[in-house]
């Protein structure tokens, strides 16, 4: 067992290495940039950044398309974590109700890892990718009509709420392989009537724990996928793309943070239409 131990590590070391010296500088320098603009953007808005890196991984690097969850659902830990550190500071975490999620986000993102592993994926992409045009409209609806946002007596917070809320949000999140804030986000608003930012806060509070349970199972899970030829999958691809994404999204996550704090909330929310546009875009198969 030992001497097979060895040799497994020694191979994975070899294999690591092989991959790394033939990835191209400028390809590199394409992940060090994405890394980033995820991180800004997840941590602004409270989505992890998994909905850009997904697609364009998927592109870039020609992955099965399980390899980009898997990547995504670590990266949207390191991300989570700074992101967190500044919603903390601003005071705009609800912790009321990240107790009332987490349970059932946690729960339901290993039954959405275990899903995304038997299922059409591909059909539950587009099915989600409608949800999120609903989304955009329901957000666009609301900027133009510049209502104020709900004030707390308004405010609806109850375990069943929050915690189907976190349900939801852990399922999708597990499924797709993304932060779960594109769910989490407009239910908050939608369900619990909580302000954007104090749903964003939220959002990335819970992920930190629930992506964690998430990229453990799911890139445990590679060895057992099969890509189209029938080769089975490699969970040192998604060790080493994440490795090379996660330093930048921290550093993005970081500034994708204060902004969500220092930015008027229309320009908030209108980030947060246009990502979601092109995120419904791209799982629809427009782009």
């Amino acid at each position: 067992p030992i001497s097979r131990t060895w040799t497994s590590s020694w191979a994975s070391a070899a294999a690591a290495a092989t991959y790394t010296a033939i990835v191209p500088l400028q390809e590199l320098i394409s992940l060090l940039i994405l890394g980033l603009a995820a991180g800004a953007l997840g941590g602004m808005l409270g989505i992890g950044g998994a909905i850009i890196m997904i697609p364009v991984l998927t592109l870039l690097m020609g992955c099965n398309l399980h390899v980009p969850q898997a990547v995504a659902m670590i990266v949207n830990v390191f991300v989570s974590l700074p992101a967190l550190l500044q919603h903390h500071r601003a005071k705009a975490v609800r912790w009321d109700v990240f107790i009332r999620m987490l349970p059932f986000g946690v729960l339901f993102i290993l039954i959405g890892v275990e899903s995304s592993n038997r299922l059409d994926a591909e059909l539950l992409e587009r099915v989600f990718g409608a949800f999120l045009i609903y989304i955009v409209a329901i957000n666009i609806s609301e900027m133009l009509s510049k209502k104020p946002e709900p004030p707390p007596e308004a405010q609806r917070v109850t375990w069943l709420r929050a915690g189907g809320t976190g349900a939801v949000t852990g399922f999708m999140a597990g499924l797709l392989g993304v932060g779960g804030g594109t769910i989490a986000v407009p239910l908050l608003q939608r369900v619990c009537r909580l302000p954007l930012r104090q749903c964003i806060a939220t959002t990335a509070a819970m992920m930190c724990i629930s992506a964690s349970f998430g990229a453990f199972i799911k890139n445990l899970s590679l060895a057992w996928l099969t890509d189209s030829t029938g080769a089975h999958l490699d969970a040192s691809q998604s060790l080493l793309l994440a490795a090379a994404l996660a330093p930048t999204a921290v550093i993005g996550g970081l500034i994708g943070g204060h902004l969500t704090h220092v930015l008027p909330l229309n320009v908030v929310r209108l980030a947060f239409v246009l990502l979601m546009s092109w995120a419904s875009a791209n799982m629809l198969g427009l782009l």
